[in-house]
């Protein structure tokens, strides 16, 4: 397998904060991944480096062996923690316009996901639910042919009934020689699809283990090992 990512010495620093110290990490392609932490961990500004919307205080990052940049944003697919889309628009201009975007968008799978959801394409976003309005973000993103999918705790937002159906349209829908980062400290809900678990604890990278020698080693699942790590 190839490697998909490299983090190399990675520091971010907000003034006197270090929000990240020393990550050292390498990805390869093919994966399901957690990135698992409680909040203020570190995961989302991890997750903001990888997409190119923050720069390292020092460190580097590489993805498929290209440095963070315009041709990194060709392939990776990035699900942020919040909507992002613009509330006025239909649902069918927001899918037009990302496959205006990126040349890797399947509209047809789109369009067939948003229908078993009972999504009309003519809604307008703004008039749709949150949760909705969150699934909508989830099959966009999904709809790519990217190399790296990094989501960014999508399903904590959605209530458990829903998980369910995120769950399966990420292991369903992406593309099988890729790599999927999913950050969440739900563990439980995921626990089940991951190949790997990275704990990330206060900017330190603590493990990177697959699931089945954390299981092996520990005598326990992902989720109990967590909750032993991250207890107070």
């Amino acid at each position: 397998m190839s490697e998909i990512l490299n983090c190399s010495g990675i520091v971010k620093s907000y003034g006197g904060l270090c929000a990240l110290n020393n990550v050292n990490l390498k990805l390869e392609s093919g994966k399901i991944v957690g990135l698992l932490g409680p909040n203020g961990s570190g995961k989302t500004t991890l997750i903001k480096l990888i997409n190119g919307l923050l720069t390292p205080t020092h460190g580097s990052i590489s993805v498929n062996g290209l440095p963070i940049g315009v041709q990194t944003k060709k392939i990776v697919a990035y699900l942020p923690d919040n909507i992002y889309l613009n509330s006025w628009m239909r649902v069918e201009q927001i899918v037009e316009y990302f496959a205006d975007f990126y040349e890797d968008f399947r509209v047809e799978l789109a369009f067939e996901m948003l229908g078993r959801l009972g999504i009309s394409p003519s809604a307008k976003l703004k008039t749709l639910s949150k949760g909705n309005k969150e699934k909508v973000c989830l099959i966009l993103v999904m709809s790519r042919n990217a190399k790296l999918y990094v989501l960014d705790e999508p399903i904590a937002g959605v209530d458990p009934a829903a998980r369910d159906y995120v769950i399966s349209t990420i292991i369903n829908n992406y593309n099988p020689d890729a790599t999927v980062l999913i950050s969440t400290h739900l563990i439980a809900d995921i626990e089940n699809i991951l190949d790997e678990a990275i704990f990330l604890k206060q900017g330190n990278v603590v493990l990177h283990q697959t699931v089945e020698e954390i299981r092996e080693e520990n005598q326990m699942s992902v989720d109990e090992l967590f909750r032993e790590v991250f207890k107070w």
